[in-house]
């Protein structure tokens, strides 16, 4: 930052100085637990002498405080691959089903609004198609705070809900199936090459809400990159122009993902498994009827809790499965030794 040409490029140095805030963030947290620490072996020893029943009350109650900043160096420590500290671009895209399906991926859409909403973090909708009855289609969201792609992988896959449906007339009930896809909001674009002949932008109305000037103006984007075929659309009431420079963002993530998962001997390492958006495939499997249970398929977890989880509490699951994958990481280490 003392170089006089740091802020030439205003761009780059935002994207410094967030990457260094991200830095300093764990590091700040690691100083201020290791002076309790010290505060805690003095007070031990205090204890430790005649009448120090004060010393062992206060001792008592420092231990009791320190355990939520153990837990929040734990998660340093698992959040600790070379985009985890970024923003997180979700994807949610309904199944099979019609109404059931997109109805089930605005139930989700709304879940990871919550859970953003609960760590403070920041949630922009950068793309969504309606339903024609009820639901999304398919929703595209930028949820922007420290680590949010970390703890959002962990939601790449196929989740399923069983349930009596509301739009049955008979009560019966129904599974849906939604896929949730997410990427990291990479924010240095240099590390992928775009080229301006390898892409196809077509620009649109967008549909939906949004008030007449989105509906009657061509704000909405569509771009093709056309050696791998990915298409990337945003609208929202914001210019072309502003949805140009999202839509770029997300074809951006994608690429960079197309890219790891290349360089990688495992297959989805970065985006995970998949697969088709039905029976077989879900990751994690959400029960109103006939019982209550949200189950995660890969680690174990589960709760009877449905509507708190509905409700945004979804950090023991993706504390269990960031667990999970450091404890796979051990066990791979240990292998090749």
């Amino acid at each position: 930052m003392g170089d006089p040409g740091f802020w030439d490029d205003a761009e780059a140095a935002a994207r410094t100085l967030k990457e260094l805030s991200a830095l300093e963030a764990p590091l700040n947290r690691l100083e201020s637990l290791s002076a309790r620490l010290d505060d805690l072996g003095a007070l031990l020893e205090l204890a430790a002498e005649d009448d120090g029943a004060e010393f062992e009350a206060e001792a008592a109650a420092l231990v009791a405080s320190l355990r939520p900043d153990v837990r929040q160096l734990e998660m340093d420590v698992l959040l600790s691959g070379p985009y985890d500290r970024g923003d997180a671009i979700v994807a949610l895209h309904a199944g099979a089903g019609g109404t059931e399906s997109q109805d089930w991926a605005q139930m989700l859409l709304r879940m990871y609004t919550r859970w953003a909403e609960r760590h403070g973090f920041t949630v922009e909708v950068l793309d969504l198609l309606a339903g024609e009855e009820a639901g999304v289609k398919s929703a595209t969201l930028e949820i922007a705070g420290e680590n949010a792609y970390g703890y959002l992988r962990a939601e790449k896959g196929v989740h399923r809900l069983v349930r009596i449906s509301p739009f049955d007339a008979s009560g019966r009930r129904h599974t849906s199936f939604a896929s949730v896809d997410v990427l990291p909001d990479f924010p240095d674009p240099t590390e992928v090459e775009i080229r301006p002949e390898d892409l196809k932008i077509d620009t649109f109305r967008a549909s939906g809400a949004g008030g007449q000037h989105v509906n009657k103006t061509e704000s909405a984007v569509r771009i093709t990159h056309l050696p791998t075929g990915i298409v990337v659309t945003c609208q929202n009431e914001r210019s072309q122009h502003a949805n140009r420079e999202a839509a770029m963002r997300i074809l951006t993530a994608r690429l960079l993902e197309r890219k790891e998962e290349e360089q990688r001997t495992v297959v989805g390492e970065l985006r995970g498994d998949q697969g088709e958006i039905a029976w077989g495939n879900q990751i994690r499997s959400y029960v109103f009827q006939p019982y209550t249970l949200v189950k995660d398929h890969r680690t174990g977890y589960e709760t009877a809790n449905v509507e708190a989880v509905m409700d945004g509490d979804l950090d023991a699951f993706l504390r269990a499965y960031l667990e999970m994958r450091a404890d796979q990481g051990a066990v791979g280490r240990g292998a090749t030794s």
